[in-house]
């Protein structure tokens, strides 16, 4: 039973052959409803994972708070560029 064959569009990324990889992503549903469906599954294993659990830690908010601090600095970056070839006198 172990050895079933399983479709690849239904196989987890961890679980595709280096060969398998194109085959893989062209099977993905680029649809607005699929991208949706993928980001709010995603967020709902994030949650589970980290967030609601019964013995919390600090991980999940922390990072949360790293990823916008890096979103931010991305959306920040011209500006900063720009600062760091200033002449302060």
């Amino acid at each position: 039973m172990a050895d079933k064959l399983v479709p690849l569009k239904n196989t987890r990324l961890l679980d595709v052959k280096l060969g398998q990889v194109p085959a893989w992503v062209a099977a993905r549903d680029y649809s607005l409803s699929g991208v949706i469906g993928a980001v709010q599954r995603g967020y709902d294993s994030f949650c589970n994972k980290y967030i609601n659990v019964k013995k919390g830690g600090l991980a999940g908010f922390t990072m949360v708070l790293a990823g916008y601090v890096l979103m931010s600095y991305m959306a920040n970056y011209d500006h900063l560029k720009h600062d760091r070839w200033r002449k302060y006198h």
